[in-house]
């Protein structure tokens, strides 16, 4: 199983990448290669440490010699690794795993009834990763139990809505504040941004109604605006349904100059259960009904379950070293894991895999020699082989052969 999920990396240009960044030098054995199935062999598998991570690998040995492993590595080795090979390898390769793959990611959003908004949909957020020291990059926040400053990175992500996993990613210390990352020469006319308040920024969204960007976002509690125009439209009982406010901000950099921005609130009912709560969205586009600006930020939701699905399914809790390096490369590797797993959830045909059952059933058979997609396809036919196969004596070696 894990030499076909290997196959669908490129050896070739990961030593490359890592030859040019300098990454290479003074290297005997580990290579970036051999550093990156190690790595992402334990991350698959969900260890927590090295020495977890040592420990799974000897049994496995003559596995892994069939992938290219044909030396298992000490801890001190992976440690050493992990701190001094630079994390922008690791960076290099999932930028170029995605670029390989990110169109038979999309795939399917052609087939789907989507919005027309759909395709051209970006979603920016960030999340914050708890560290158990401080040294490293700054947090927010206290350890629970002992009351100690904890540590925190924060991994600021833009995602496409049709694709489902970063299509870019930077990292920070968790006290950053988040509006960094909105960059609007990144953006082409007729794209969208959904984004969450905390990027609210009048300059930059000024910016980018010039360029012909859409952005929606939630709006703060505490701004200050013009109404130009208000228009509420009621339900037949006499009850708001949504509220479209044309409004202007206006903000004082300093003597000389003065940021001017028009926008639109559009003001929606939010039912949950028994209660109704308002929700005021602010927006860019002045044409765009009511109703998909609302879709268009509750997509925003997506990104939401990448995070929850990264935290859930790889070892994010632990690192494998204290330095900022090395917290990188575990982190840029399971995005790396993350992406090799979507790819093939998206080319199992025959049978719907929710990601967490792909996951955890990939975990399990990661060392079973079977063929990935025919077992992923009817696992049920191959258990049965499998079964069959293991009630069969082992054969007997005679001491004259």
């Amino acid at each position: 199983m894990y030499g076909q999920l290997i196959d669908l990396l490129d050896k070739r240009k990961v030593l490359d990448y890592s030859r040019t960044i300098g990454s290479e030098r003074y290297v005997k054995s580990f290579d970036a290669w051999q550093h990156l199935l190690v790595m992402l062999y334990a991350v698959i598998k969900r260890l927590d440490s090295l020495r977890e991570i040592s420990a799974s690998m000897y049994p496995e040995a003559n596995k892994l010699a069939h992938i290219g492993l044909t030396s298992l590595p000490r801890r001190s080795t992976l440690s050493d690794a992990n701190a001094r090979r630079s994390e922008k390898v690791f960076e290099r390769v999932y930028r170029d795993l995605y670029q390989t793959y990110k169109d038979e990611l999309s795939s399917d959003s052609r087939k789907r009834q989507n919005p027309k908004w759909f395709d051209k949909l970006q979603i920016i957020d960030s999340t914050t990763i708890s560290l158990f020291s401080n040294l490293v990059f700054k947090g927010v926040g206290r350890h629970p139990k002992t009351g100690k400053k904890k540590g925190g990175i924060k991994a600021h992500t833009i995602i496409h809505a049709n694709e489902g996993v970063p299509s870019d990613i930077k990292f920070t210390s968790a006290a950053t504040n988040d509006s960094f990352m909105l960059q609007p020469a990144q953006y082409a006319k007729g794209d969208i941004v959904a984004l969450d308040r905390a990027y609210i920024d009048y300059e930059k969204f000024e910016t980018l109604s010039r360029n012909g960007v859409t952005y929606v976002t939630k709006m703060k509690k505490n701004l200050k605006y013009t109404v130009q125009k208000d228009i509420m439209y009621m339900n037949d009982d006499g009850l708001m349904t949504c509220r479209e406010q044309c409004v202007t901000f206006t903000k004082e950099e300093n003597k000389e100059k003065i940021i001017t921005h028009h926008a639109k609130i559009v003001t929606y009912v939010d039912i949950k259960k028994t209660r109704a709560k308002l929700i005021p969205l602010l927006t860019n586009d002045m044409e765009m009904e009511a109703e998909d600006i609302v879709d268009i930020y509750r997509k925003r939701w997506e990104i939401e379950l990448l995070f929850k699905q990264l935290k859930q399914n790889f070892p994010l809790r632990y690192f494998y070293g204290e330095s900022a390096n090395a917290i990188k490369i575990q982190i840029w590797v399971t995005l790396i894991a993350n992406l090799l797993l979507m790819v093939v959830q998206k080319r199992v045909r025959n049978r719907s895999w929710s990601f967490s059952g792909l996951a955890t059933i990939i975990r399990i058979t990661l060392m079973y020699y079977i063929n990935c997609y025919s077992f992923l396809n009817n696992p049920d036919k191959d258990w049965e082989k499998l079964i069959e196969q293991s009630k069969e004596p082992p054969i007997q070696l005679s001491l004259f052969d």
